[in-house]
């Protein structure tokens, strides 16, 4: 994507009311949407966060199946989700948000069981030792997601990674989390939700072409 392209869908997605870009600032003395995003969206449905959003295409498509819902993606590059957002303007979807910052500091733009479930889609699965810090089911970025969720709350694990589908239901073992459903090939072996088999991301559709099986996980932290 060219710069001028970039530029263009910034600026664009400042005038968007369902994208919110807080500075790391703003975020860290006190987020003015952290315990208030049911007024947000102007109901107390419950909330659903898709973390690394890229596009957007799982945040719309999950909205899309369930209108009672409110969905919230987050990912730092907001010329990515610019089309998401574009696209829930465009079909009216009034239970979704874009947030622009790092995912790391979830617990500080939602109050403690402010979300009801956690989808992670396609994450890097940073494979470098050195970079374990930054793997999105590691024991540091569960202990955040646990902070947030509400009791009972699920967290979705969908990825192209046979690595992270290993590492995380090895580590959610260890751990003594609660695995609720586990498939190392959604595609191939029945039982997968609706919701994992009938959105499919465009890197998503790149892999499947490849025949990398997609893999999925759905757990409880303890």
């Amino acid at each position: 994507m060219g710069s001028k392209n970039k530029l263009k869908r910034f600026k664009e997605n400042e005038t968007f009311a369902n994208v919110v870009q807080p500075t790391r600032e703003d975020v860290l003395a006190g987020f003015k949407h952290k315990g208030q995003w049911a007024s947000f969206f102007g109901n107390n449905n419950p909330i659903v966060l898709e973390l690394g959003c890229g596009k957007g295409e799982y945040t719309i498509g999950l909205a899309q199946m369930n209108p009672d819902r409110n969905y919230i993606g987050i990912d730092i590059k907001g010329a990515r989700f610019w089309r998401g957002a574009k696209t829930a303007i465009e079909q009216n979807l009034g239970n979704v948000a874009f947030l622009r910052t790092q995912i790391e500091l979830v617990d500080h733009l939602f109050d403690e069981g402010e979300v009801s479930e956690i989808w992670i889609t396609f994450p890097d699965p940073q494979i470098k030792y050195k970079r374990t810090k930054h793997r999105m089911t590691n024991p540091v970025f569960l202990e955040r997601y646990k902070k947030v969720l509400r009791p009972g709350g699920v967290i979705n694990l969908k990825t192209d990674s046979e690595y992270m589908h290993g590492y995380t239901l090895g580590l959610l073992q260890g751990l003594g989390h609660e695995i609720l459903y586990a498939n190392h090939d959604v595609y191939k072996n029945e039982g997968a939700p609706s919701e994992v088999l009938e959105i499919q991301t465009f890197y998503e559709n790149q892999y499947l072409e490849n025949g990398k099986p997609i893999t999925y996980i759905q757990f409880r932290i303890n």
